[in-house]
């Protein structure tokens, strides 16, 4: 595992170590089936080390990462970890004719998931007496505004293309909705992007993750979550793909994010974009824990699972469920390594980001 951070970070972590009453922010990404493999990490940072702290903790997720974070907010929340990474991989989407799955089967069936996970526990989550959790999703607008067979397309094509021109421009075609815990706000601004918080309820906690989790064109967008303002909800991390935020903002304490990446992109239309995965003043109370590229190169294919997988196994279920669970095995590794880091107290020389 490496460990990188910001500056004001990389001090804290050299005078002091890591600490679990530093914490005030976990942010958790998108990217599919990359997230598996912080599976066990989640789990000790959740249900073994963070519990150990009094102090509020806000969780910021979008898409998978909405998901996981939920999940951590549940009174059992290894299990409730366990069981995302058992239903993800065992889900099946191949076809007898090779073909893709049609975005409403796609979607009915994460609707039942997401229901088996936390319907009528909706309350019992959100009611966690330190966690906090904001959830992430992208709302269009103009063409974007609902879902069309020929709209929806084109909206997307002008969005990617108002996109390179400039990512706050991307603002006026898709809108960053925060679903977000009433009880105490997001400690640092969202004015990076235009953007929009309306409180996460018992009512809308369901749709706001099924809509924070519908990836364009695999899944059906989610129309008019309650409490929201009215239009197609998408996957969150099209306008926030890794959370690039005000981290700088926070009064005190560092904000931790366990990735699958050492670098933080800002939008999932900013992958190929590199001059926007640098690092900025804005990630100063960061720290990342991200995997080292010789950990990569051990998992099957020498690489996270991705959503390709779906195509590069086919029909092969067995082997694409058994090369995933590998992953999330081999994940361990990270969780032992951040445990015995974090046990021994020591100083810690993080990484610049």
């Amino acid at each position: 595992m490496r460990i990188l951070a910001g500056p004001s970070a990389r001090a804290q972590l050299r005078q002091k170590g890591l600490r679990a009453d530093d914490v005030r922010v976990v942010p958790g990404a998108a990217g599919g089936p990359k997230g598996l493999a912080l599976n066990a990490l989640d789990r000790y940072l959740f249900a073994r080390w963070l519990p150990r702290s009094t102090q509020p903790v806000h969780l910021i997720g979008a898409s998978i990462g909405a998901w996981r974070l939920a999940a951590a907010c549940m009174p059992d929340a290894d299990r409730a970890l366990e069981r995302l990474a058992d239903d993800y991989i065992s889900a099946d989407y191949s076809r007898a004719d090779g073909r893709r799955p049609s975005a409403q089967s796609v979607s009915a069936d994460f609707v039942s998931t997401v229901n088996e996970h936390f319907g009528g526990r909706q309350r019992e989550l959100l009611s966690h007496p330190r966690l906090r959790l904001h959830v992430v999703a992208s709302r269009g607008r103009h063409l974007l505004h609902r879902e069309g067979r020929w709209r929806t397309p084109a909206g997307f094509l002008t969005a990617f293309a108002v996109n390179m021109v400039s990512r706050r421009a991307l603002g006026s075609w898709l809108e960053r909705v925060v679903f977000s815990d009433p009880r105490d706000p997001i400690p640092f601004p969202l004015s990076d992007f235009p953007s929009r918080q309306v409180s996460l309820t018992a009512d809308n906690l369901l749709e706001a993750v099924i809509a924070s989790c519908s990836i364009p064109f695999w899944m059906k967008a989610v129309h008019d979550v309650p409490g929201g303002p009215a239009g197609a909800y998408w996957d969150g991390g099209i306008t926030d793909y890794h959370l690039h935020w005000r981290y700088d903002a926070l009064a005190d304490g560092l904000a931790l994010y366990p990735h699958f990446q050492s670098s933080i992109v800002p939008g999932w239309l900013d992958k190929n974009l590199r001059y926007r995965h640098r690092a900025t003043h804005a990630l100063d109370r960061l720290v990342v824990l991200a995997p080292r590229t010789e950990w990569l190169a051990t998992l099957p294919g020498g690489k996270l699972p991705d959503r390709g997988d779906f195509q590069r196994y086919g029909n092969d279920l067995a082997g694409r469920q058994a090369a995933w669970r590998k992953a999330v095995a081999e994940g361990q590794r990270l969780a032992d390594e951040f445990a015995a880091l974090v046990e021994s107290n020591a100083s810690i020389e993080a990484e610049p980001l």
